[in-house]
Protein backbone atom coordinates (compact mmCIF):
# COMPACT_ATOMS: atom_id res chain seq x y z
CA UNK A 1 0.00 0.00 0.00
CA UNK A 2 1.14 3.37 -0.76
CA UNK A 3 0.55 6.42 1.05
CA UNK A 4 1.05 9.85 -0.86
CA UNK A 5 1.01 13.33 0.93
CA UNK A 6 0.34 17.10 -0.88
CA UNK A 7 0.47 20.15 1.37
CA UNK A 8 2.17 22.14 -1.24
CA UNK A 9 -0.95 24.79 -1.04
CA UNK A 10 -4.13 25.64 0.58
CA UNK A 11 -5.86 23.04 -0.76
CA UNK A 12 -4.05 19.82 0.96
CA UNK A 13 -4.77 16.23 0.34
CA UNK A 14 -3.65 12.92 1.53
CA UNK A 15 -4.07 9.14 -0.51
CA UNK A 16 -3.84 5.48 0.48
CA UNK A 17 -3.78 3.35 -2.69
CA UNK A 18 -2.54 -0.13 -3.78
CA UNK A 19 0.15 -0.75 -7.04
CA UNK A 20 -1.70 3.04 -7.63
CA UNK A 21 -5.33 2.30 -7.47
CA UNK A 22 -6.87 4.79 -5.01
CA UNK A 23 -8.30 3.14 -1.47
CA UNK A 24 -8.75 6.10 0.27
CA UNK A 25 -8.57 9.74 0.01
CA UNK A 26 -8.90 13.14 1.79
CA UNK A 27 -8.65 16.75 0.35
CA UNK A 28 -9.67 19.77 3.05
CA UNK A 29 -8.80 23.98 2.72
CA UNK A 30 -5.93 24.27 4.42
CA UNK A 31 -5.39 27.88 6.80
CA UNK A 32 -1.50 27.17 5.86
CA UNK A 33 -1.15 25.27 9.56
CA UNK A 34 -0.54 21.82 8.02
CA UNK A 35 1.61 21.36 11.47
CA UNK A 36 -1.40 20.90 13.03
CA UNK A 37 -3.48 19.59 10.13
CA UNK A 38 -1.65 17.06 8.82
CA UNK A 39 -1.05 14.24 11.76
CA UNK A 40 -4.62 14.15 12.63
CA UNK A 41 -6.08 13.50 9.11
CA UNK A 42 -3.56 10.93 8.47
CA UNK A 43 -4.63 9.39 11.61
CA UNK A 44 -8.23 10.36 10.35
CA UNK A 45 -7.68 8.32 6.93
CA UNK A 46 -5.87 5.39 7.97
CA UNK A 47 -8.55 4.42 10.83
CA UNK A 48 -11.25 4.96 8.09
CA UNK A 49 -9.63 2.59 5.77
CA UNK A 50 -9.41 0.44 8.66
CA UNK A 51 -5.44 0.28 8.43
CA UNK A 52 -2.34 0.75 10.10
CA UNK A 53 0.37 2.45 9.71
CA UNK A 54 2.61 -0.56 9.20
CA UNK A 55 0.83 -1.26 6.18
CA UNK A 56 2.12 1.52 4.00
CA UNK A 57 4.87 -0.33 1.90
CA UNK A 58 5.86 3.25 0.12
CA UNK A 59 5.16 6.86 0.53
CA UNK A 60 4.75 9.43 -2.29
CA UNK A 61 5.21 13.36 -1.48
CA UNK A 62 4.87 16.55 -3.50
CA UNK A 63 7.96 18.19 -3.17
CA UNK A 64 6.87 21.79 -4.91
CA UNK A 65 6.83 24.49 -5.77
CA UNK A 66 4.40 25.67 -3.39
CA UNK A 67 3.86 26.84 0.14
CA UNK A 68 7.38 26.98 1.90
CA UNK A 69 5.24 26.01 5.35
CA UNK A 70 3.22 23.31 3.73
CA UNK A 71 6.16 21.57 1.68
CA UNK A 72 8.23 21.45 4.43
CA UNK A 73 5.99 20.08 6.88
CA UNK A 74 4.57 17.44 4.50
CA UNK A 75 8.12 16.09 3.37
CA UNK A 76 9.28 16.36 7.26
CA UNK A 77 6.53 14.05 8.34
CA UNK A 78 6.68 11.76 5.13
CA UNK A 79 10.49 11.34 5.58
CA UNK A 80 9.80 10.78 9.04
CA UNK A 81 7.44 8.10 8.63
CA UNK A 82 9.66 6.79 5.36
CA UNK A 83 12.48 6.11 8.06
CA UNK A 84 10.37 4.53 11.28
CA UNK A 85 9.52 2.16 8.53
CA UNK A 86 11.73 1.32 6.51
CA UNK A 87 9.88 2.11 3.67
CA UNK A 88 10.85 4.12 0.29
CA UNK A 89 10.60 7.89 -0.35
CA UNK A 90 9.38 9.18 -3.61
CA UNK A 91 9.25 12.93 -3.93
CA UNK A 92 7.52 14.59 -7.35
CA UNK A 93 7.04 17.78 -8.59
CA UNK A 94 3.55 19.84 -7.74
CA UNK A 95 3.41 20.88 -11.25
CA UNK A 96 3.76 17.18 -12.54
CA UNK A 97 1.07 16.18 -10.79
CA UNK A 98 -1.13 18.91 -11.69
CA UNK A 99 -0.24 18.08 -15.23
CA UNK A 100 -1.10 14.35 -15.23
CA UNK A 101 -4.96 14.24 -14.48
CA UNK A 102 -5.14 15.80 -17.89
CA UNK A 103 -2.68 13.43 -19.94
CA UNK A 104 -5.53 11.56 -21.81
CA UNK A 105 -6.05 14.67 -23.83
CA UNK A 106 -2.25 14.10 -25.44
CA UNK A 107 -2.42 18.16 -25.40
CA UNK A 108 0.66 20.32 -24.48
CA UNK A 109 -0.40 20.54 -20.37
CA UNK A 110 0.57 24.10 -18.81
CA UNK A 111 -0.18 23.82 -14.83
CA UNK A 112 0.44 27.19 -13.18
CA UNK A 113 1.16 28.11 -9.73
CA UNK A 114 1.23 31.47 -8.07
CA UNK A 115 4.78 32.15 -7.00
CA UNK A 116 4.02 35.94 -6.11
CA UNK A 117 2.16 38.49 -6.63
CA UNK A 118 3.34 39.10 -10.24
CA UNK A 119 5.21 35.90 -10.60
CA UNK A 120 3.97 32.34 -11.46
CA UNK A 121 5.72 28.58 -11.34
CA UNK A 122 5.14 26.84 -14.57
CA UNK A 123 6.50 24.10 -16.28
CA UNK A 124 5.06 21.88 -19.73
CA UNK A 125 4.24 18.31 -19.76
CA UNK A 126 2.46 15.97 -22.66
CA UNK A 127 1.59 12.07 -23.25
CA UNK A 128 3.23 11.10 -26.31
CA UNK A 129 3.24 7.70 -27.65
CA UNK A 130 2.21 6.26 -24.10
CA UNK A 131 5.03 8.06 -22.77
CA UNK A 132 4.62 10.80 -20.11
CA UNK A 133 7.53 13.28 -20.98
CA UNK A 134 8.33 16.94 -19.43
CA UNK A 135 8.63 19.38 -22.16
CA UNK A 136 10.42 22.48 -19.84
CA UNK A 137 12.14 22.26 -16.64
CA UNK A 138 9.90 24.24 -14.07
CA UNK A 139 10.29 27.91 -13.58
CA UNK A 140 9.57 31.14 -12.63
CA UNK A 141 7.89 33.48 -15.40
CA UNK A 142 5.19 36.26 -15.68
CA UNK A 143 1.81 35.19 -17.45
CA UNK A 144 1.77 37.87 -20.08
CA UNK A 145 5.69 36.04 -20.73
CA UNK A 146 4.11 32.75 -20.78
CA UNK A 147 1.66 33.82 -23.37
CA UNK A 148 3.77 35.90 -25.46
CA UNK A 149 6.26 33.35 -26.11
CA UNK A 150 3.68 30.28 -26.54
CA UNK A 151 3.71 29.13 -29.89
CA UNK A 152 1.15 26.23 -29.04
CA UNK A 153 -2.80 26.16 -27.65
CA UNK A 154 -1.84 23.72 -24.79
CA UNK A 155 -4.24 22.49 -21.71
CA UNK A 156 -3.71 25.40 -18.98
CA UNK A 157 -4.44 23.48 -15.01
CA UNK A 158 -4.42 24.43 -11.91
CA UNK A 159 -4.19 28.39 -9.90
CA UNK A 160 -6.13 30.14 -13.10
CA UNK A 161 -8.36 33.11 -11.98
CA UNK A 162 -10.99 34.70 -14.26
CA UNK A 163 -8.74 37.60 -14.80
CA UNK A 164 -6.19 35.02 -15.88
CA UNK A 165 -7.79 32.85 -17.94
CA UNK A 166 -8.83 36.49 -19.72
CA UNK A 167 -5.65 37.60 -20.32
CA UNK A 168 -5.02 34.08 -21.55
CA UNK A 169 -7.35 33.73 -24.39
CA UNK A 170 -6.81 37.69 -25.01
CA UNK A 171 -3.50 36.45 -26.54
CA UNK A 172 -3.97 32.82 -27.59
CA UNK A 173 -7.59 33.02 -28.69
CA UNK A 174 -10.14 30.41 -27.96
CA UNK A 175 -8.21 27.54 -28.82
CA UNK A 176 -6.04 26.97 -25.32
CA UNK A 177 -8.28 25.01 -22.91
CA UNK A 178 -8.92 25.85 -19.20
CA UNK A 179 -11.22 23.57 -17.62
CA UNK A 180 -13.59 24.20 -14.59
CA UNK A 181 -12.62 24.77 -11.61
CA UNK A 182 -13.65 21.88 -9.95
CA UNK A 183 -11.84 20.24 -12.29
CA UNK A 184 -8.07 21.73 -11.29
CA UNK A 185 -8.35 20.72 -7.30
CA UNK A 186 -5.28 18.90 -6.07
CA UNK A 187 -6.10 15.34 -5.40
CA UNK A 188 -3.25 12.87 -4.05
CA UNK A 189 -5.04 10.21 -5.79
CA UNK A 190 -3.19 11.48 -8.67
CA UNK A 191 0.30 11.86 -6.97
CA UNK A 192 -0.20 8.23 -5.98
CA UNK A 193 -1.07 6.91 -9.61
CA UNK A 194 2.19 8.70 -10.95
CA UNK A 195 4.42 7.92 -8.07
CA UNK A 196 3.52 4.22 -8.27
CA UNK A 197 4.65 4.09 -11.97
CA UNK A 198 7.77 5.58 -10.85
CA UNK A 199 7.98 3.04 -7.67
CA UNK A 200 7.63 0.00 -9.98
CA UNK A 201 10.17 1.41 -12.12
CA UNK A 202 12.14 1.04 -9.19
CA UNK A 203 12.37 4.78 -8.27
CA UNK A 204 13.01 6.39 -4.55
CA UNK A 205 14.67 9.30 -3.29
CA UNK A 206 17.40 9.48 -0.91
CA UNK A 207 15.95 10.43 2.69
CA UNK A 208 19.04 12.49 3.46
CA UNK A 209 18.65 14.74 0.32
CA UNK A 210 14.95 14.81 -0.64
CA UNK A 211 14.36 18.50 -0.32
CA UNK A 212 11.41 21.00 -1.25
CA UNK A 213 11.86 22.23 -4.67
CA UNK A 214 11.41 26.12 -3.87
CA UNK A 215 12.41 27.71 -7.08
CA UNK A 216 12.98 31.29 -5.27
CA UNK A 217 14.13 31.91 -1.41
CA UNK A 218 12.06 32.81 1.27
CA UNK A 219 10.65 36.03 2.32
CA UNK A 220 12.21 36.79 5.47
CA UNK A 221 11.95 39.41 7.17
CA UNK A 222 14.83 40.49 9.64
CA UNK A 223 13.89 41.39 13.84
CA UNK A 224 15.21 44.71 13.28
CA UNK A 225 13.36 45.28 9.97
CA UNK A 226 10.05 44.46 11.71
CA UNK A 227 10.29 46.55 14.60
CA UNK A 228 11.59 49.56 12.31
CA UNK A 229 8.01 48.59 10.17
CA UNK A 230 5.88 47.72 12.76
CA UNK A 231 6.98 51.67 14.48
CA UNK A 232 6.51 53.33 11.28
CA UNK A 233 2.70 51.77 11.51
CA UNK A 234 1.98 53.03 13.95
CA UNK A 235 -0.20 56.50 14.71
Amino acid sequence: MELAIDTSANIASIALSHKGELLSELTWQSTYNHTVELIPNLTYLLKQAKLQPSSIEAIIVAKGPGSFNGLRVGISVAKGMALSLNIPLLGISTLEVEAYPFSYSKLPIRPILKASRQEIATALYQQEDNHWRRLEEEHLTTLQTLCDQSNQEPLFSREISSDMANEIHHTLGELPIIPQSIARLPRAGYLAALGWQRLSRGERDDLATLQPMYLRPPQITKPKERRKNNAKSKP
